[in-house]
């Protein structure tokens, strides 16, 4: 089982930008895709974006597409979520989870196919 630790959320007004880091438990994870989800009060959680560990390819969902990139150190040790031009809808507590396979084909948008998780980060986002 793979621990995971977010950091980096915060309170920023419309337009900002934020850096999410999560942190994991292990290095180099080739089997492994790497997920940001993201769950907002009342709301199911959602895929926002997921790297590969095996070849690097990613997904974004299309409503943060062009403002947020998700990245990996070498190791894998630690992903990556920029986020830029933070708009009220972003606020959610975000997570990162991780699924062991090395496919990300229709992984993002399906939370219940990662078995690990963090505790989730807030963002909140004023207008």
């Amino acid at each position: 089982q793979l621990q995971l630790v977010e950091s980096g959320g915060g309170s920023v007004q419309q337009g900002g930008s934020l850096r999410l880091s999560c942190a994991v438990s292990e290095s180099y994870l080739e089997y492994v895709v790497i997920g940001w989800f993201r769950q907002a009060p009342g709301k199911e959680r959602e895929g926002v974006s997921c790297i590969s560990g095996s070849d690097g390819s990613t997904y974004t969902e299309d409503s943060v597409m062009g403002r947020f990139t998700i990245s990996r150190s070498n190791a894998m040790s630690t992903v990556y979520l920029q986020m830029n031009n933070l708009k009220p809808d972003d606020t959610a507590v975000y997570y990162c989870a991780a699924a062991k396979t090395r496919s990300i084909q229709g992984l993002c948008t399906t939370p219940q196919k990662f078995a690990d998780w963090g505790q989730g980060t807030q963002v909140t986002v004023s207008s």
